[in-house]
């Protein structure tokens, strides 16, 4: 059985921002879906992603910028950091975890820099959109077997 993971649903609060936010950082726009007053379905793609993001109105009744921990994954995590830097957001320097594997929740165990061996799965940058909804960058040359 295959299960491919489509669509992620992030909360947030004011559906123009969110939309005009993600475009900007060069995410593909989908799909806007006003249904009347209440319901709007914005899809939106970050580029390369097989997987996309929709919010909009009445879609979740999370908080908005509730949605922490969302990867997105690049090969050279200082170019990316640039890019989304140049393309606006506020994107946190390089950082590792002081214990290499993943990463804490939060700011806990991060030391500035890329992973000292450049090791893949190793190497971090975060940032958030207006809400609060947490990205962060993974840098992953080489996948894991069976990936």
């Amino acid at each position: 059985m295959d299960l491919k993971l489509e669509v992620l649903v992030i909360p947030v609060s004011d559906v123009d921002r969110a939309k005009a936010f993600y475009e900007q950082l060069g995410f593909r726009l989908d799909a806007d879906f006003p249904v009347g007053d209440s319901f709007r379905v914005v899809q939106v793609t970050p580029p390369g992603s097989e997987a996309s993001i929709i919010f909009g109105n009445g879609v979740s009744a999370a908080a908005p910028g509730s949605a922490q921990g969302l990867h997105l994954i690049v090969t050279d995590i200082e170019a990316a950091r640039a890019e989304l830097l140049a393309r606006g957001a506020d994107v946190s320097e390089v950082w590792h975890d002081a214990d290499g594997v993943f990463h804490h929740a939060g700011t806990e165990n991060r030391v500035s820099g890329p992973h000292p061996d450049r090791a893949d799965y190793g190497s971090f940058a975060s940032f958030a959109d207006p809400d609060g909804n947490e990205w962060t960058l993974q840098e992953i040359v080489t996948r894991a077997p069976g990936r």
